[in-house]
């Protein structure tokens, strides 16, 4: 999951790089980076503490992997598509 948020955070400086009125698809890989940064970080506290929500965030992590990856697939910046697969089959 680390890595996965680390490209994601990457990602998001690389199309804040990008990002203009006129290419919206960015704007949406960051909303999707940052909704897989705080999916991934918000598993690894309920996991590290057992919580009875960890299936749930688990499942909430996976599909916000999912989505990260087809956003970024979508923009073809290529930023963090591969990391958030990888976290997505982990979490799945």
């Amino acid at each position: 999951m680390q890595s996965c948020v680390e490209a994601c955070e990457a990602c998001i400086q690389d199309c804040l790089k990008k990002a203009s009125p006129e290419s919206p698809q960015y704007a949406a890989c960051i909303a999707a980076c940052r909704d897989c940064i705080d999916a991934c970080e918000l598993y690894a506290r309920y996991e590290a503490r057992e919580s009875p929500l960890r299936e749930a965030a688990k499942t909430l992590c996976a599909q916000a992997c999912a989505a990260c990856a087809e956003a970024c697939e979508k923009t073809g910046c290529g930023g963090c598509g591969a990391a958030c697969r990888a976290c997505e089959s982990s979490c799945g």
